[in-house]
């Protein structure tokens, strides 16, 4: 506790202190960035440790709203899409080119070309606090991290272990990962479980449930870098993951279970539909084939959910989990943990509940039938409720959980945005509130809005 007092009094009193006095402390901290009120906040828990002023993205090239983490630090970047503009003391968020950097103008209203200009020597001070990975959160209307405690939430488990967790399927990185930030082939691990609520039952990517992790020797809780962890709706890629590995069990050659449909995946998938003579016209993967094909080899269809873990800015494993209520939007949620105290296997979380407008051709894609309201009294414990883990799954986590750790749970996957070299990256829209949306029924929006909302974001960093 003295370490944190000392540690925030030093922040407030805004004095330069270096990298390394920050250390401790730094992968704790959350940097929430209001676009209305075009301010920063520093917190570590519910504790505010600075403010600033900032300028973000101005109309036609608006900032993305979303949850991010720093991918990269430099005391001096150049800008390589705006004739080389400065851009010191720069943490990027992300790669297609949104950062935080110091500017000579932050006139307090939107005016960047999509990243959060900071003043001199604010930018400076943050740079100093922060390190890699550090989360930032940019929405609307500001949001406050608040002290939650759930069941559903993980808490340290003893022994911490130092090898690798799970060792079945390896899929290639780019399975997850950006195609355009590919550098290598690092195996993700996929975690074969029980369905929720019923051992009896095996997911189809595997016959054999995962031998429990042994106990090995207890590493330094310094030395294990914080999880990303993403709890989200399965979605086109898990299901021809799961149809890839069904199909092999049947004798069909798919050329690994990768979730992307090449020549191999496709021939296989042709063979399949002719041995069920089953039409070959409309999408390559439909309900009529799943069915055939999960009836074929006698599997279960697998839980709604997916959770995802990465640790390093790479995926570690993944896993199928349950969605009570499916037809119910989750929402975008954001938790992360510190306080954590493996001994006594006790943790402290904050979450933060962040706005996010699902289009209606998403919605209709994902099975939801009704909106989530962010707004809400308790929305991030509601969400929490209703994920079903299975017990080795958390037990896996458990045993890796650290200070920094994050949790976001949402409805929409994978963004764009995520890929090689990122934590998870959640990417929102805004929300209408309920009367807002019922007046919009009403009132037709103006075709010179309409034209400008069909405009392509442009982001830049600068």
């Amino acid at each position: 506790m003295l370490r944190r007092l000392v540690f925030g009094l030093g922040l407030l009193s805004a004095t330069m202190l270096s990298h390394a006095a920050f250390a401790e402390g730094a992968r704790t901290l959350q940097i929430i960035v209001s676009k209305d009120k075009q301010s920063l906040v520093v917190y570590d828990g519910e504790t505010v440790l600075t403010t600033s002023k900032v300028s973000t993205g101005k109309q036609g090239h608006t900032t993305p709203s979303g949850i991010f983490s720093i991918l990269e630090k430099q005391k001096y970047h150049e800008s390589n899409l705006y004739s080389n503009a400065p851009m010191p003391w720069m943490q990027r968020l992300t790669w297609s080119g949104i950062a935080l950097h110091e500017s000579n103008s932050v006139p307090n209203y939107p005016a960047s070309h999509g990243c959060v200009r900071m003043p001199g020597a604010f930018a400076k001070s943050l740079f100093q606090m922060t390190e890699r990975g550090a989360h930032v959160i940019i929405t609307d209307a500001p949001v406050v991290p608040q002290l939650i405690e759930n069941a559903n939430l993980f808490l340290p488990r003893k022994p911490l272990p130092t090898g690798p967790l799970l060792s079945h399927v390896q899929l290639r990185t780019s399975s997850i990962g950006s195609s355009s930030r590919q550098v290598d082939s690092k195996p993700v691990e996929v975690a074969m479980n029980v369905v929720p609520n019923n051992p009896s039952i095996v997911h189809p990517t595997t016959d054999a449930r995962p031998a429990p992790t042994q106990p090995v020797a207890a590493a330094k809780e310094d030395d294990v870098a914080p999880l990303r962890i993403l709890i989200t709706r399965r979605g086109e890629r898990e299901t021809l993951m799961d149809a890839q590995i069904l199909l092999q069990q049947l004798g069909f050659d798919t050329g690994g279970g990768d979730g992307f449909a090449g020549p191999m995946t496709r021939s296989a998938i042709a063979g399949f539909k002719r041995w069920k003579n089953l039409s070959p016209k409309g999408a390559l993967v439909t309900p009529e084939f799943l069915a055939s094909l999960y009836e074929t080899a006698g599997k279960p269809r697998p839980p709604m959910g997916q959770i995802m873990v990465r640790q390093n800015f790479q995926p570690l494993f993944e896993a199928p989990v349950g969605i009570k209520d499916p037809e119910i939007a989750l929402g975008t949620h954001f938790f992360s943990v510190d306080k954590v105290e493996r001994k006594e296997e006790t943790a402290e979380w904050h979450s933060v509940t962040v706005p996010n407008g699902l289009s209606a051709a998403m919605k209709q894609r994902l099975g939801i039938t009704v909106a989530d309201d962010p707004y809400a009294p308790g929305a991030a414990t509601q969400a929490l409720n209703r994920i079903e883990i299975p017990a080795d799954i958390r037990d896996r986590i458990e045993t890796l959980i650290s200070d920094g750790s994050s949790l976001t749970i949402n409805d929409q996957g994978i963004g764009q945005d995520t890929g090689d070299g990122t934590d998870f990256i959640t990417v929102t829209q805004p929300v209408q509130r309920v009367a807002e949306a019922q007046a919009s029924i009403t009132r037709p929006q103006p075709v010179s809005q309409r034209r400008t909302a069909a405009k392509p974001r442009a982001y830049g960093l600068y």
